[in-house]
């Protein structure tokens, strides 16, 4: 998949184009409107992104975690290599080296909840100035045919840029929910 942006100041023409992309085919997970309006958001029925994931949270929790992790194994080595084990026992050592891991991953988290997303920071200006930012992520072939037809259409859209997207699983069973709500009574 690939995530391609564009940046428009016109909530009504955003409308339209997420309404002709819904009904050529590409589903409404597919579609996402970034903008600091969220009132207007909702008011067009725009699929807006949530708000955790406008932050970035995810990614330095990721790496965070990965930082705690190795520490937690300087505390193990260390316990190891000091002989501080035949005194003390195991169980401290395990217990701080969890404690090291949790609260390291945790300040990523916090870290990153300040941070916008690294996705989203290049738009930053353009958001300050009140436009929105549409991204729409298709497959390749007909999907991305049809969108670059559907974005060619509207003159306001400005295209903005593109990036590989791995959010297939994602849109996938967001998808799937989806048509159960539908079948389900």
């Amino acid at each position: 998949m690939r995530r391609y942006y564009f940046v428009s100041d016109d909530l009504d023409d955003l409308s339209s184009i997420e309404k002709e992309l819904e009904d050529r085919g590409i589903s409404t997970p597919q579609i996402h409107v970034l903008s600091m309006d969220d009132a207007g958001l909702q008011q067009h029925h725009l699929n807006d992104v949530a708000p955790l994931m406008r932050k970035d949270v995810f990614r330095t929790t990721g790496k965070a975690a990965v930082f705690g992790f190795l520490s937690a194994v300087l505390v193990i080595f260390f316990a190891v290599f000091s002989g501080a084990t035949e005194s003390i026992g195991w169980i401290p050592f395990v217990l701080l080296a969890l404690i090291v891991m949790g609260l390291i991953t945790w300040e990523g988290g916090m870290w990153g909840i300040q941070e916008p997303n690294i996705h989203f920071k290049r738009f930053q200006e353009a958001l300050d100035k009140g436009k929105h930012v549409l991204y729409v992520e298709v497959s390749k072939g007909k999907q991305e045919t049809l969108l670059k037809e559907v974005a060619s259409r509207h003159q306001k859209l400005q295209a903005a840029g593109s990036e590989p997207s791995s959010n297939n699983l994602l849109i996938g069973a967001e998808n799937s929910a989806h048509r159960f709500a539908k079948w389900a009574p």
